[in-house]
């Protein structure tokens, strides 16, 4: 996710097996950076970029004996 301020500005989904790739989210970045850099170039603060998993967290069950 790419913030600036705090507006979302675009939401990208990403392979997660693709993390461990090296560039795979830079590519993301300057993707987005070129897409809104008129937006950007009049902001007075950088983007900030944000991943997260958005799966539901999954819940442990724990037994008593």
């Amino acid at each position: 996710m790419m913030f600036l301020g705090n507006d979302l500005i675009e939401a990208v989904p990403i392979n997660m097996q693709d993390l461990r790739v090296p560039g795979y989210l830079g590519k993301f970045k300057r993707t987005l950076k070129m897409k809104y850099k008129e937006l950007l170039d009049s902001a007075p603060n950088p983007p900030e970029f944000l991943v997260i998993d958005p799966s539901p967290p999954q819940q442990t069950v724990q037994v008593k004996n």
